[in-house]
C-alpha cells in the first residue's frame, strides 16, 4: 500500500525517514528523491496513518507537512513529543510567514521549510539534522555535563537525574551540545544558528529553541540557574551544581 511502503537502497546503514503529506503526488516524489539519494523512506498521508507505521518503524527522522486533514501536522508534533519521541521533525506548509515557523518550532518541531521547496534543500537539511542527532565519533564525543541533579549525555542526547531520564529532541540535544563544547562562552544568536547549520531560521527562532531547552534543564525557567542570557549579546550556559 503507498502509504506505507518503504524503498530500501540496499544499505542497511541507510537512515529511515517517514514522510508525512496528503499530497500524494508530493509524497511519491519525495519518497523516490530521498532513496535515490541513499535514505530508507516510508510514507503515511495522515497522522492516523503516522501512527500505525509508528508501531513497526524507529525512524530517525520526520518530514510532515502541517495542513493535513483531520489532525494537523502540528498537533501531531506536539503528541509525538508529549509520548516522549525525540527524532528530528521537519514540518512543510504552503505558509511561510515567520510566525508560523515559531508556532511550529514551539509545538517541537526541528526545522520549518514552506512550500514550494526544493527538494535538494531538503535532503541537505534532513542530512544536517541527522548528523546533530546521531551517535558521534569517539573523537568528537564531549564528556558528561553536570547541570544542577541532571547529567548531560551528549552523544545520546540524554538528561539523567534523580526522576529519571528524559531524552531530549533532535533540536534540544544540538543546542545543548553546541552551548556545553564551550561552557562560560557568550553565544550570539547568528553564532547558535551558524553551529546548528541552520543559519537562516532568524533570531526569534533561536530564542524559541532556548525557551525550550530551559524547560527541560532548570527547575524554574523564568530563573534560570545554568543557561543564562546575556543582555544585548546572546546565551551562555554555565554548568555546575548550583
Amino acid at each position: 500500500m503507498d502509504s506505507l511502503s518503504d524503498l530500501s537502497t540496499g544499505r542497511e546503514e541507510a537512515s529511515h525517514i517517514i514522510v508525512v503529506d496528503d499530497d500524494a503526488r508530493l509524497r511519491r516524489l519525495l519518497q523516490r528523491y530521498l532513496s535515490e539519494h541513499g535514505l530508507r523512506v516510508s510514507v503515511a498521508s495522515n497522522a492516523a496513518e503516522t501512527r500505525q507505521a509508528l508501531e513497526s518503524i524507529q525512524p530517525d527522522a520526520m518530514v510532515l507537512d502541517v495542513t493535513m486533514p483531520g489532525e494537523s501536522g502540528l498537533e501531531l508534533t506536539r503528541s509525538l513529543r508529549q509520548q516522549g519521541l525525540s527524532f528530528p521533525i521537519i514540518l512543510l506548509t504552503a505558509r511561510g510567514e515567520p510566525a508560523d515557523r515559531i508556532t511550529g518550532l514551539e509545538a517541537g518541531a526541528d526545522d520549518y521549510m514552506g512550500k514550494p521547496f526544493e527538494p535538494r534543500e531538503l535532503l541537505l537539511r534532513i542530512r544536517a539534522h541527522l548528523r546533530r542527532h546521531l551517535p558521534q565519533s569517539a573523537s568528537d564525543e564531549l564528556r558528561i555535563v553536570r547541570l544542577g541533579d541532571k547529567d548531560f549525555d551528549p552523544v545520546r542526547a540524554l538528561l539523567c537525574g534523580p526522576e529519571g531520564n528524559i531524552h531530549l529532541t533532535g533540536g534540544e540535544g544540538a543546542l545543548l551540545a553546541v552551548l556545553a563544547r564551550q561552557p562560560n562562552r557568550v553565544f550570539s544568536r547568528e553564532e547558535i544558528a551558524q553551529a546548528l547549520e541552520m543559519p537562516d531560521i532568524g533570531e526569534r527562532a533561536v530564542d524559541v529553541q532556548i525557551t525550550r531547552l530551559r524547560r527541560r534543564i532548570e527547575k524554574d525557567p523564568r530563573e534560570p540557574r545554568f543557561l543564562h542570557t546575556i543582555r544585548g549579546r546572546g546565551y551562555v550556559l554555565k554548568p555546575g551544581l548550583s
